[in-house]
């Protein structure tokens, strides 16, 4: 028993919907590892990792979670917990090495155990098709800058569709595209590492249309009963004071960070004043005729993705923006209160503000909370323990501020912590923490965080103890 099953049980004070989805979340070159087994061929990240000083401790993923040979102990962990459902990624250049052609047997297996035993223990799935793995020979031709990309990633979802459509129920096209388009091809500290404002707004057209065509794709091929949806990292922005400046700051980080992709993919048009902010970078002549309509097919929900908020005044940006068309007129400044291990601002306020935004915005739009959570510098005591309270009041926050949202009327319908497994964390490597299953990644042993064991109790009760 630990101490979290000690505590005295109170009066059940925040419960949610009954078939309220209780989720965890992965990305596959995070976790999975075996990266040049069974024909896999490097993404953008195999080969940005391995430029020097691109990521902490010239860290790789090419073991990381060793997940593609412990699935079957991942899942044991899931049960423990007692998810509903379990979000993940599909490898692009596992399944489909080149980005072109046919798909390679090896792989789509390994995602079809993956999805056989996720359903034998009761666990659905949740597929997402792109977490930011291009295959290399994709971004060789030109990556997301490329419209002959987009057209490559719907060819990938109708292989994944056939291989994998009589067993997933709930498909994501794209995982954060702000942070592929503008981490990546903007100010590089994302793979492919490219440095380009003009390419970072063509990567984020490519990506809508890319999501439109794959939703076209997906709807030709599965069961009616499937659902489809998309996941955005949208900000929730504010300004420092209530200035016309620096709400007009606010404004401009509204219409690159979110409305860049919520006005295409929700109403089929650009914001007008995303096209006014960034004539200096382009005129959109890269948009074509039928783009924004193809970009708007109809979808049945939206994945929302929040850590914290963003905090913004008029001014120039102090440091390299991946903000096209806001670095002269935009100030980021750190909000107030604790932080996180990786400096960010502890505050579920933010969650609750953008969920009753897009309660008013997007009304008939179910939401699903696809990504939450904290890093923290935790580790596993003499004891074997793996105390980590700050993560533990991190969600219970945030899941307050979900109730919240829900009582004040928002169409949540789910939640997915990030993450089930400490994992590659990107440019930071494995110096940063996540999960809520510690891992240690020389022995690859897996070990219940004190946030697991809470978790597995808000799960089992459907909501939070007082």
């Amino acid at each position: 028993m630990t101490a979290l099953d000690a505590r005295p049980d109170t009066t059940q004070a925040l419960r949610f919907p009954a078939g309220f989805r209780w989720g965890t979340a992965t990305a596959a070159y995070q976790i999975e590892g075996a990266a040049a087994e069974d024909g896999r061929t490097p993404s953008i990240w195999d080969t940005f990792s391995r430029i020097p000083g691109k990521v902490r401790n010239g860290d790789t993923g090419d073991i990381a979670a060793d997940h593609y040979h412990r699935t079957s102990e991942d899942i044991a962990l899931m049960r423990r917990l007692g998810v509903t459902d379990y979000r993940f990624s599909i490898a692009w250049p596992r399944v489909q090495p080149t980005g072109r052609g046919p798909a390679v047997q090896k792989g789509l297996d390994f995602y079809r155990r993956l999805v056989d035993e996720l359903l034998a223990s009761g666990i659905r799935p949740v597929a997402t098709l792109y977490h930011w793995d291009l295959p290399q020979e994709l971004e060789d031709a030109g990556g997301w800058p490329q419209r002959e990309t987009a057209q490559r990633f719907a060819e990938y979802a109708g292989i994944m569709a056939g291989a994998l459509g009589d067993r997933v129920a709930t498909w994501t096209t794209l995982n954060e595209p702000w942070c592929a388009a503008f981490l990546g091809y903007g100010n590089g500290v994302h793979a492919p590492g490219r440095t380009s404002p003009l390419a970072s707004l063509r990567a984020a057209h490519h990506f809508n249309l890319a999501h439109g065509w794959a939703v076209r794709e997906l709807r030709s091929r599965l069961p009616a009963r499937c659902e489809v949806s998309l996941t955005l990292n949208l900000h929730a922005v504010r300004p420092l004071s209530d200035s016309a400046a620096d709400v007009d700051a606010a404004r401009r980080i509204d219409a690159v960070g979110n409305r860049i992709f919520l006005d295409p993919v929700f109403h089929g048009r650009l914001p007008e004043d995303l096209v006014r902010d960034t004539a200096p970078v382009t005129d959109w002549s890269f948009v074509r005729d039928g783009d924004l309509e193809a970009a708007s097919a109809p979808m049945d929900s939206l994945g929302i993705n929040y850590y914290s908020p963003t905090v913004v005044a008029a001014g120039s940006s102090p440091a390299p923006s991946p903000w096209a068309g806001a670095e002269e007129h935009v100030r980021f400044l750190p909000a107030p209160g604790p932080r996180t291990a990786m400096d960010w601002p502890v505050d579920a306020e933010g969650l609750y503000e953008l969920l009753t935004r897009l309660r008013d915005d997007l009304p008939s739009v179910p939401l699903v909370i696809t990504e939450n959570g904290a890093a923290y510098d935790d580790y596993a005591d003499p004891s074997g323990a793996v105390k980590d309270p700050e993560r533990v009041a991190y969600l219970h926050a945030h899941l307050a501020a979900v109730h919240r949202a829900i009582e004040a009327g928002a169409d949540v319908r789910g939640y997915f912590l990030w993450s089930l497994l400490d994992n590659f964390e990107w440019a930071y490597g494995y110096s940063k923490r996540f999960g809520i299953v510690h891992v240690d990644f020389a022995t690859q042993r897996r070990t219940f965080k004190d946030s697991a064991h809470w978790y597995a109790d808000v799960i089992a009760r459907g909501g939070l103890r007082s």
